[in-house]
């Protein structure tokens, strides 16, 4: 009988077995994370900035201190352990205009750090190009191959970037692009098996943003056309949601994390306006505003969530979408920029402390190591006294256009391109986009290389170039005529002690500009001036594409040797008047 039973049982196991196999799998919708950043520009130490976010009551802000590489990788770290479905993507300028314990060692200590992090997918910025498209492969790629006046792996080997980096729509003299277009990421198995396609995109006005070496031997396409291309092919791939990664961006009129798009305006609506309507999120920078957006409200027929993080690694954006395997199509999506709470800091407005009203971050012990090597390597470097100052130096905009630290560094690089064998410049233009940070001096006015490296971190040349007083006029003109640059949105140059003017905006194109003085003297049309500028401005940047019409060229060394001099000069410099432009 035992053995009969045995026989039995063993005879069905079989049949057992099967059914267990065969069990039905679980079906229904598949939640994915995506963590998404931005503009990091190699932030990796805190960069004692604070994000203005609701206090305990209604009516209440409270500054809360954000950023720092390590706090940045527990933020993100914290949200991917809520979903094993995840991705980290960002939207550009990773790298670039980066601070000393960054720039000083080309960025390989940035992508080191976002290899900790494990980030996915990076679409191609403008400032990734400052260096060229042979860096940018080696970024990707690794190596220790010289492509700039640094030295590269100065202080280990560099492995490049384990993320892969995207742009559909440069491309190369061949017609194929420099990296990859697009990428997939799969997540779950069986019937609950998803796929999310990510395209990366570079804003078509890059050139105008980049010195010409930069972009050599490249185009930059229409990004709705590249975008709009690709759909089809990651459909047909399997591709469940479509993301966009596009180094372009807005603005609103709300907080960093309200999704009223209140306001919203900027140069990425008509990109918008135009991509497929299939497309589900579009995670966008540039602009370094933050903002979570249903673009629905503003175009039903594109109902894509627009995201933004800001900018330095102060905020991330937790977005989730919602995807059914079985109509392949997202059925819900919801966003949040939630702040990364790192260090307590002072400000010249004095301390920033921690708060308790949102969660606060750990340093994250790898990332926080690296930060740490890398920053005793640079701190010899940045501690070296260059100057005193007797007040601050603000890049703060007045009302009419000027900026005093803007001012300031026109007259160092006047100072530096003065004498004939340097150019013989009578006039400098310094553009105030290209200033990233304000110079506040110690109690005992000492201003630091590593101050003044992070004011001006490109890398530019100064150049002086002949124009006819007609053409300065123009150049003056285009700071409300050129591209972006407008009426409604004016891109001012800061002009050095040397010129003065007045504009009124009420008068047509081509008219605005009056009452150009050089030296006191009312500046002629016909006569030539020799002005200096930045090698970016020189090539056309910023949208001054009439800097590009100078002869007689002389070259001159970079702009922060420049500052560095005339911050020497005198034992205490007071910084100049924000008084050379008036408003009419």
């Amino acid at each position: 009988m035992r053995i009969a039973f045995a026989l039995l049982a063993t005879s069905l196991l079989p049949a057992c077995a099967g059914q267990l196999a065969h069990a039905p799998e679980e079906t229904g919708p598949v939640t994915v994370k995506i963590v998404a950043f931005n503009d990091f520009h190699g932030n990796l130490e805190a960069p004692k900035r604070s994000i203005e976010a609701p206090g305990r009551v209604a009516g209440e802000t409270v500054q809360v201190p954000a950023g720092g590489a390590a706090y940045f990788a527990s933020a993100i770290e914290e949200l991917r352990s809520r979903n094993p479905n995840n991705a980290v993507v960002a939207a550009g300028d990773l790298i670039g205009a980066s601070p000393l314990v960054s720039a000083l060692f080309l960025d390989e200590p940035t992508i080191a750090a976002l290899n900790l992090i494990r980030v996915d997918y990076n679409a191609l910025g403008n400032h990734e190009f400052d260096k060229g498209s042979a860096e940018i492969l080696r970024m990707q790629n690794g190596g220790c191959d010289k492509h700039s006046l640094r030295q590269p792996c100065r202080l280990e080997p560099f492995a490049g970037a384990r993320f892969r980096l995207l742009s559909a729509n440069t491309l190369t003299q061949s017609g194929a692009t420099l990296v990859e277009p697009y990428g997939i990421k799969s997540f779950g198995s069986g019937a609950r098996a998803v796929k999310v396609g990510f395209i990366g995109l570079t804003l078509k006005e890059a050139p105008s943003l980049v010195t010409p070496a930069g972009v050599a031997g490249l185009t930059f396409g229409d990004e709705a056309d590249a975008a709009n291309a690709l759909v089809p092919k990651l459909k047909a791939e399997g591709a469940d949601a479509i993301v966009i990664l596009i180094h372009q961006g807005a603005a609103t009129k709300v907080g960093y994390d309200d999704k009223s798009c209140e306001g919203l305006s900027g140069e990425i609506l008509p990109i918008l306006d135009r991509l497929d309507p299939t497309i589900d999120v579009v995670v966008s920078g540039h602009t370094h505003n933050a903002y979570v957006c249903d673009y629905g409200k503003v175009n039903p027929a594109r109902p894509f969530l627009l995201t933004s993080a800001g900018y330095g690694g102060t905020l991330i954006t937790d977005l989730d979408l919602v995807i059914d395997p079985a109509a392949n199509r997202v059925v819900s999506k919801r966003a949040d920029n939630v702040i990364v709470q790192g260090e307590a800091f002072t400000s010249s407005k004095g301390p920033v402390p921690l708060t308790d009203l949102y969660p606060r971050y750990a340093a994250q012990p790898q990332v926080a190591a690296l930060v740490a090597r890398y920053a005793a390597a640079a701190a010899p470097v940045a501690a070296e006294r260059v100057g005193r100052l007797s007040a601050p130096a603000l890049r703060t905009k007045t009302d009419w256009g000027e900026q005093v630290l803007g001012n300031l560094i026109a007259d160092a690089q006047l100072a530096a391109t003065r004498t004939p064998e340097a150019g013989g410049a009578e006039i400098a233009f310094m553009n105030m986009y290209g200033i990233r940070a304000d110079l506040e001096p110690a109690a005992d006015g000492t201003i630091t290389y590593g101050q003044v490296f992070t004011v001006q971190p490109f890398g530019n040349t100064l150049m002086v170039k002949s124009f006819t007083g007609r053409q300065v006029r123009a150049i003056l003109e285009q700071q409300f005529d050129s591209g972006s640059n407008s009426v409604e949105s004016p891109n001012f140059l800061n002009p050095s002690a040397s010129l003065r003017y007045a504009y009124d905006l009420k008068r047509p194109a081509g008219q605005r500009i009056v009452d150009v003085r050089v030296n006191g003297q009312p500046l002629q049309d016909d006569r030539v001036y020799r002005v200096a500028m930045s090698n970016f401005l020189a090539s056309g940047g910023d949208n001054f594409t009439r800097f590009r019409d100078g002869t007689d060229v002389v070259g001159g060394i970079s702009d922060l040797d420049a500052l560095v001099a005339y911050l020497g000069r005198q034992e205490v410099l007071t910084p100049p008047a924000a008084d050379r432009t008036a408003r009419r």
